[in-house]
């Protein structure tokens, strides 16, 4: 929610459908943006990558 500046609700969505999906497309946006926000997700332990 921090990272990726979700409300509870998305958070919970993403988390979800990672789950049964093993991914989620979490953020669209400027590339320099996106880059911030993946980094912030790796340093937190969760894998991510920009595609």
């Amino acid at each position: 929610m921090r990272v990726c500046d979700h409300t509870p609700e998305q958070a919970e969505q993403c988390s979800l459908i990672v789950h049964y999906n093993g991914k989620c497309t979490v953020k669209t946006g400027p590339l320099d943006k996106l880059k911030r926000q993946c980094s912030q997700l790796l340093e937190a332990g969760l894998s991510a990558e920009i595609v």
